[in-house]
C-alpha cells in the first residue's frame, strides 16, 4: 500500500483534515491536522484516524501507524 492511499483513506473519514504520510515499507506515519479534533483526548484522536485504516491494519497491508493528531492551533503553534 502507498502512502498517497493511507493519506486518501484518512482524508475520506476526517473530511477537511490535512494529512501527511510518508512510509517505511508498510509502517506508515501520519500527521494529521483537523478542526474535529478540538476537545478530543489524543486517544479519542488516534481512535478516529485508526477507524479509517482499519480494514487495512486488519488485512496486513498496514503493518504500523504511528499518528499525530493536532487542532489547527496546536499545527501552528508547533510550527513557529
Amino acid at each position: 500500500m502507498e502512502a498517497s492511499e493511507v493519506k486518501n483513506c484518512i482524508e475520506q473519514g476526517i473530511p477537511g483534515a490535512d494529512v501527511t504520510v510518508s512510509a517505511d515499507g508498510n509502517k506508515y506515519s501520519a500527521i494529521v491536522v483537523s478542526k474535529v479534533f478540538e476537545g478530543m483526548t489524543m486517544i479519542a484522536e488516534q481512535k478516529m484516524v485508526y477507524a479509517t485504516v482499519n480494514e487495512h491494519i486488519q488485512s496486513g497491508a498496514i503493518h504500523a501507524l504511528s499518528i499525530k493528531a493536532y487542532t489547527p492551533e496546536e499545527w501552528e503553534a508547533l510550527n513557529q
